[in-house]
């Protein structure tokens, strides 16, 4: 079998390194802004703004419900937007998730509430919530990849953890938005607070959206249109010639939004509610740990670089498996010095997984249905790991009245993808840059 084909460094004609982090972290943050304030918000306050008849756990569980809807509509945005991705290009897909995303989150900002005009307010909420989802499915696919096809062989996993800042950073400005307008009274939070930072997305949006119109597509990618090898139906062809590969890239998948997701939603209901800390307090303690979050990404890419990103990947798996006891338990204390630190530890364990994440999908995947075959993985593992973990820990503490078995339940989220990622071989990365490259990446030697 003949090594693949060495993968382009960036030419001189093409852009900058610092244009490609613009545009591949920039989109992601304002993507996961988006995401994160409905999370927040659906925690916070849409269970009695648009579920009132029902009672305050029936309303948080109906809110976390339509957080989950745009959970499903991911891996439908993902199939579609990765066959365009694969067909025409990265570049246009990218503007297109920024602006399906962005829009959407817009209007939910200026939605009636249940009290004006009835039953017609969580319906319009959730639609605009799938067209949330769905511009969400192809968008970090398409980070990842206007990214690491531009990098060199070596440098794969650093330019693939561009896309991944996108996330943690999300998380700061989404907090940031909310902690702006928490001193407000519960009465004008829910009023008219809530309101804020999804109407201020719109900036966000403008900005994504001049960065990204400025890029080219890598010449990875146009060297497969020059040479018409283009495919025809890239879904098709990546479950038939790599299902495999997406089978255990989806599950490995799981961890890092099980984790995420149980820190950065559930525990904002868990936190104030059962647990008894300010709200405040909370959105304070998560937006310091983000920080640990991308240094830690920083510091895992250039790890997965150097020894492996198959190995820096099983790494964070093994502890995002080990985390969630200890993690409830340091909570449940109800001090505010050990819930920093139990979020700080689970910043790390989602660093570690992020900062390996992008490189690896990108060797693994061939470049015909790349876009494809990364965003179905990541959107079907965020699906399982993030749809419906904060309604499975809901569920299961208003059944058990402990915290034990939602720290179970992730524990074994995150074990699926710890034996998914040791399931694949080294012939299942096939497709990274060199020889040596290849040994890396399953952190083997060829000597």
């Amino acid at each position: 079998m003949a090594p693949p084909p060495s993968a382009p460094t960036p030419s001189k004609t093409g852009p900058s390194k610092k244009s490609i982090f613009a545009a591949s972290f920039i989109g992601t943050s304002i993507e996961w802004y988006d995401y994160y304030i409905f999370g927040t918000a659906a925690a916070l306050a849409f269970g009695s703004l648009f579920f009132p008849k029902f009672s305050p756990v029936a309303g948080t569980l109906a809110a976390f419900a339509t957080f989950a809807v745009g959970f499903v509509a991911r891996p439908l945005g993902a199939a579609v937007i990765g066959h365009f991705g694969d067909k025409i290009g990265r570049k246009s897909m990218l503007v297109l998730t920024l602006l399906m995303t962005g829009g959407a989150t817009f209007l939910i900002g200026v939605l009636p509430t249940y009290a004006a005009i009835g039953i017609g307010a969580p319906l319009l909420l959730v639609l605009l919530r799938v067209i949330q989802g769905f511009g969400v499915g192809g968008e970090w696919g398409g980070a990842v990849l206007i990214a690491t096809e531009h990098a060199s062989p070596r440098r794969r996993a650093v330019y693939g953890s561009f896309a991944q800042f996108g996330v943690p950073v999300g998380v700061l400005t989404s907090n940031l938005a909310f902690l702006a307008v928490s001193g407000l009274s519960d009465e004008d939070f829910l009023s008219w607070g809530w309101r804020i930072p999804f109407l201020a997305s719109i900036v966000l949006v403008v900005v994504g959206f001049l960065v990204r119109s400025r890029l080219k597509d890598a010449p990875e990618f146009e060297r497969v249109k020059e040479q018409n090898k283009v495919s025809k139906v890239p879904v098709a062809e990546l479950f038939r010639e790599q299902p495999r590969v997406l089978t255990l890239a989806s599950l490995a998948s799981i961890a890092p939004p099980a984790v995420g997701y149980t820190v950065i939603v559930y525990m904002l209901a868990y936190g104030t509610t059962v647990v008894g800390f300010n709200r405040t307090t909370l959105l304070t303690l998560i937006l310091a740990s983000t920080v640990v979050w991308i240094a830690t990404i920083v510091a895992a890419a250039t790890a997965a670089d150097r020894f492996g990103s198959k190995k820096v990947y099983t790494i964070g798996a093994l502890t995002a498996v080990l985390w969630p006891l200890p993690m409830f338990a340091l909570v449940d204390t109800g001090s505010t010095a050990l819930a920093l630190l139990a979020f700080v530890v689970a910043a790390v364990v989602q660093g570690i997984m992020a900062g390996a994440q992008g490189g690896l999908f990108t060797e693994i995947f061939d470049v015909r249905i790349r876009y494809s075959g990364i965003s179905i993985a990541y959107q079907l593992g965020g699906l399982i790991g993030g749809a419906i973990t904060p309604i499975v820990a809901t569920a299961l503490f208003g059944a058990f009245r402990s915290s034990t078995p939602v720290a179970l339940y992730v524990a074994a989220l995150s074990l699926i993808s710890l034996l998914a990622i040791l399931g694949l071989r080294r012939s299942d990365i096939a497709h990274a840059a060199d020889p040596a490259a290849l040994d890396r990446s399953t952190g083997t030697s060829a000597r």
